[in-house]
């Protein structure tokens, strides 16, 4: 009996050994592997506020607007008076003899756009002509009973001269410069002139005629301020007469004029597109 159990405890110790030095047998279905945790969801960027920035090809191909500045339209005065003192070299009888007359000169002219002007002009000049006693003309000769005007110098007499003028026309101006305004003018209209001599025993001969007159020149504007402008200008003179004992006659005359200007300016307001623009 004891044997027996001997065996049989013999038996069950060799079946443990055995047992534990074999490797575990792979069970039917593996345990399925525990998941990672998911990372935190990130908040999505605003895409309505914060646009992605442009690539360098999309920035090249895009126009820019760049503002650009412009230049004011240039302004002008609407309305300009003028007025001032006027020397004349005339010869307004034919005589051959320059009379060196003074005078005035004034005009108002309305300006329709920057380079044209339409100018009403008006003068006067008054001084003393010669004329030779030989001849007389246009005044009568001295010597038949019925002639009563004998002149009391020689070889010519003074013939105390007023002229009269009124021109229409157009003036030019080149308004290009700061405080400097050229300008061109033709003007044509009607002049009248009046001669009075005083000869022996307080005798006296008047001679009147009148006719057209075409005026070419031009001149320039220095600015004194917004309202104020110093002018000076020179012009050719044409003038005719029609005397009884002359006839129809043309005189090349000459004129300088100096004086002030006043304007009349409507200021225009300033707007931002006068001032910059966008380009595409």
């Amino acid at each position: 009996m004891r044997k027996c159990l001997g065996v049989l405890a013999g038996a069950v110790a060799l079946c443990i050994m055995s047992w534990a030095q074999a490797p575990p047998s792979a069970p039917d279905q593996a345990p399925a592997p525990a998941q990672a945790p998911a990372p935190p969801a990130t908040k999505a960027p605003d895409t309505t506020t914060l646009p992605s920035a442009p690539t360098p090809q999309e920035s090249s191909s895009k126009p820019t607007s760049v503002p650009i500045r412009r230049k004011l339209s240039p302004s002008y005065p609407r309305i300009e008076w003028f007025g001032g003192y006027s020397y004349g070299q005339t010869g307004f009888f034919n005589s051959g003899h320059w009379a060196e007359l003074n005078g005035w000169d004034a005009s108002l002219t309305f300006n329709v756009a920057t380079w044209l002007g339409l100018t009403f002009d008006g003068g006067e000049y008054f001084g003393n002509s010669k004329i030779d006693t030989l001849t007389y003309l246009p005044f009568p000769s001295c010597g038949g009973q019925s002639i009563s005007f004998c002149p009391t110098t020689s070889p010519t007499f003074n013939v105390h001269t007023r002229e009269y003028n009124f021109l229409f026309g157009g003036q030019f101006p080149y308004r290009k410069y700061e405080n400097w305004t050229p300008f061109g003018e033709v003007m044509y209209g009607h002049d009248g002139v009046r001669g009075t001599a005083f000869g022996q025993n307080n005798s006296e001969a008047i001679e009147v005629s009148s006719g057209r007159a075409l005026l070419v020149g031009g001149g320039a504007d220095h600015k004194i301020n917004e309202r104020f402008s110093f002018r000076v200008k020179a012009d050719y003179f044409e003038t005719n007469t029609d005397f009884a004992s002359l006839g129809k006659k043309k005189q090349d005359n000459f004129r300088v004029s100096v004086g002030v200007v006043i304007k009349s300016v409507r200021k225009k307001k300033r707007r931002l597109e006068d001032e910059t623009d966008t380009e595409p």
